[in-house]
């Protein structure tokens, strides 16, 4: 991930984040894919590896990909 972002450090930082970028990204008339879904098979364990982790990873990704393509088309 790039290094002038930082990551998202919680499922509810990212909830919050998400809504707010894909109103960006439609307000530009600009297509992007969906943001990963929420895991709903988490066994509340906290395994090592939840798929929580793996769902935060990728949401970052999102992230992202959705601001660097904001960037790249200034409004």
């Amino acid at each position: 991930m790039s290094d002038s972002l930082p990551a998202l450090p919680t499922a509810d930082a990212a909830r919050a984040v998400v809504p707010a970028l894909q109103q960006q990204l439609a307000a530009r008339g600009l297509v992007f894919r969906p943001p990963p879904p929420e895991p709903t098979t988490c066994c509340g364990r906290g395994c090592n590896g939840c798929v929580w982790e793996g769902w935060l990873t990728a949401i970052n990704w999102w992230h992202e990909g959705a601001r660097d393509l904001l960037a790249s088309h200034p409004g």
